[in-house]
């Protein structure tokens, strides 16, 4: 753990690199930005060249793999910060500096423990893409195989311990001062950030991420996961399928090889429903460098270093609140965010539902260009305020994937109806998992596993009550009182008493 002046050093280097490049513009712009924040971001960008157009990427290459993730984020909204913003922001989906190959080399050596020329037929020098934290090369293996290496970049692991170090010290900080921060609960936002992460720096987990992912979605027609080659796979190094395509950020390209990027738009929308609702395990980083679109207009997702997961209830209700701001039925999603818990139970349900209906209605029915994001967020904010909503850590990377996927379908088709176009999938859904039928298959399941604990419960009073033996019935037993416990003191006493006495007599008839 770092000192409290390292923690505070770092804070302000990076409050200073992002000033530098123009990217806290904005922040200091906005009429809602509190005083005491815009006063801070002046303090910061004193005595700096601003540049005259933000430099969003390279502030966030600047700053280390840890801002990268969140800058990737960005990048699917220009909606949020503007398409010269997103423009910038896409260079740091696959497009960063690489480590030098020799690097590469000797991490691929290390890892698989062999020398590279046993395990390949040739390795491309230059990656066909660099991250924030690993870089892919193209390759033959030595049976000639097409596939792609991913590599840990050097030192990535101890950048985002320090990173992670320093968020967590921050989140502690703002959280100590209680009120609006305390329920927002930073420490636990950024721990469950640090356990994303984590299981992302361990590339034998992302390979196992991949296979589960590839098993639940072998019934979405038009999406599909590159194959795992595991004898060339390690923690730090992962060989998989060569995948040939068109990233989905280049619609141009996109409609000029003829597809339909209307028709790509629904089918990433419900390949991530089927994921999150169908299967409770989801691709939760499928920003646009991530997605590829094959000649025959399937869609192929790699990078799988962050993957969510959801219990079937939590998804049910995810389920019924989709539907419910589908359909306009605010009542039902009021009640569910009481039966999760999201809600404090002292608040009034028909308030609850009035602020939804407040939120909901003016977007029902529009495609995304026409929704106002702004005012929406803005509405949703103050809703969590008024009501005392804490942030739900586990449901984070669920909400901050929805909000890519959308960003990213609304790339492709600016006209998209995200309303309509998740009705169907979420409707089918409801009615195969939460009707009639859904109910009586349930309460089949349970009988059946009532049923199988009776042979388990019979051997255990078989065990506590054992059966009589061969031997004859024993001849009835004569009732006698029986002293009660704590009375044979009382008895004894009482015999030696009238011993003693018994004895003086004697002596004295004597």
């Amino acid at each position: 753990m770092a000192s409290t002046a390292t923690h505070l050093f770092r804070l302000l280097k990076w409050g200073r690199t992002l000033a530098r490049h123009g990217a806290l513009r904005g922040i200091e712009r906005d009429p809602l930005t509190p005083p005491a924040v815009r006063r801070l971001v002046r303090i910061a960008r004193f005595g700096a060249r601003i540049p005259r157009m933000p430099e969003y990427a390279h502030a966030f290459e600047a700053l280390g793999p840890a801002a990268i993730k969140f800058g990737q984020a960005l990048a699917t909204r220009p909606d949020l910060v503007g398409p010269e913003a997103a423009a910038d922001l896409l260079r740091l989906q696959d497009n960063l500096p690489p480590a030098p190959f020799e690097e590469v080399r000797k991490a691929i050596e290390q890892a698989l423990g062999k020398p590279i020329e046993e395990l390949f037929q040739s390795l491309d020098p230059e990656p066909i893409g660099a991250a924030s934290i690993a870089q892919v090369h193209r390759a033959v293996t030595s049976d000639g195989r097409q596939v792609a290496v991913k590599v840990l970049r050097p030192g990535v692991e101890e950048e985002f311990a320090k990173a992670l170090d320093t968020y967590e010290w921050a989140a502690a900080q703002a959280e100590a001062l209680g009120t609006e921060l305390q329920r927002l609960r930073p420490r636990l936002v950024i721990a469950t950030f640090k356990q994303w992460t984590m299981r992302e720096l361990d590339l034998r987990r992302e390979a196992a991420s991949a296979s589960e992912l590839a098993e639940g979605m072998e019934a979405e027609p038009g999406y599909c996961v590159p194959s795992i080659d595991w004898q060339r796979t390690a923690r730090r190094v992962m060989t998989l399928e060569w995948i040939d395509g068109i990233k989905v950020s280049r619609r141009d390209e996109l409609i000029a090889a003829g597809h339909d990027v209307k028709a790509l738009a629904a089918r990433l929308v419900r390949a991530f429903l089927r994921q999150a609702i169908s299967e409770g395990f989801f691709h939760a980083d499928m920003h646009q460098g991530n997605l590829l679109v094959r000649p025959d207009g399937t869609i192929v997702a790699i990078d799988f270093g962050i993957m969510g997961r959801i219990d079937r209830r939590a998804r049910m209700w995810l389920a019924e609140i989709l539907y419910g701001l589908i359909t306009g039925n605010y009542e039902r999603v009021a009640e569910i965010h009481f039966e999760a818990g999201y809600v404090p139970p002292h608040h009034n349900l028909a308030e609850f539902t009035t602020a939804l209906r407040a939120v909901g209605e003016p977007i029902r029915g529009l495609p995304v260009k026409d929704i106002s994001i702004g005012n929406m967020l803005d509405g949703l904010f103050a809703i969590t305020r008024d009501f005392d909503m804490p942030t739900q850590p586990h449901l984070l990377l669920l909400q901050k994937t929805m909000v890519m996927v959308e960003g990213v379908a609304q790339t492709l088709d600016p006209d998209i109806n995200m309303w309509e176009t998740a009705g169907p999938f979420v409707k089918e859904w409801i009615r195969t998992e939460i009707g009639p039928e859904a109910w009586a298959a349930d309460r089949i399941v349970e009988f059946g596993r009532t049923l199988a604990l009776i042979p388990d419960l019979i051997r255990r009073l078989d065990y506590q009550f054992p059966r009589p033996g061969a031997a004859p019935p024993p001849p009835p037993l004569v009732d006698v009182n029986v002293l009660g416990r704590g009375h044979g003191w009382r008895y004894a006493g009482i015999a030696v008493l009238a011993a003693a006495i018994g004895s003086a007599v004697t002596l004295l008839l004597v």
